[in-house]
């Protein structure tokens, strides 16, 4: 178990990805769970459903693909704000990702969202990771 649980979904979407798999299981917290809806709610993800197997909740994530199943609609992720080094952003800092073609998602007081929806609301906060 990691105390990492923002890298260790991140790490097991990518590498899910990677090798071309359909589903991908995840730890359930309350975090991961609302990064994993913010990702539904862009398209980036096919579905995901939360189980309790042995005592232990988790979300199964179904990944998405183009209509070459082997090219996934997400190509990247990065990690920026990190348990040891938190990086946080104000309204007017926001980044783009690669020229608006990706998302920022970050964490604000309003709860999770994108780098447009932060935008909008005019509102900064902890800047977590990159998808692309």
């Amino acid at each position: 178990m990691t105390n990492d649980t923002i890298s260790d979904m991140l790490t097991r979407i990518r590498n899910g990805n990677l090798v071309g798999h359909k589903v991908v299981k995840i730890d359930s917290t309350r975090m991961n769970y609302q990064l994993i809806k913010l990702l539904r709610a862009e398209g980036l993800i096919r579905q995901y459903e939360t189980v309790i197997k042995d005592g232990r909740h988790f979300i199964f994530v179904y990944l998405k693909y183009s209509t070459n199943p082997t090219r996934p609609i997400i190509r990247g992720l990065k990690r920026v704000s990190k348990p040891g080094l938190r990086v946080y952003v104000s309204s007017n800092q926001i980044p783009t990702v690669l020229g608006g073609q990706g998302l920022a998602v970050l964490s604000t007081s309003k709860g999770i969202m994108t780098n447009f929806q932060a935008k909008d609301e005019r509102i900064g906060g902890e800047l977590l990771f990159y998808v692309w």
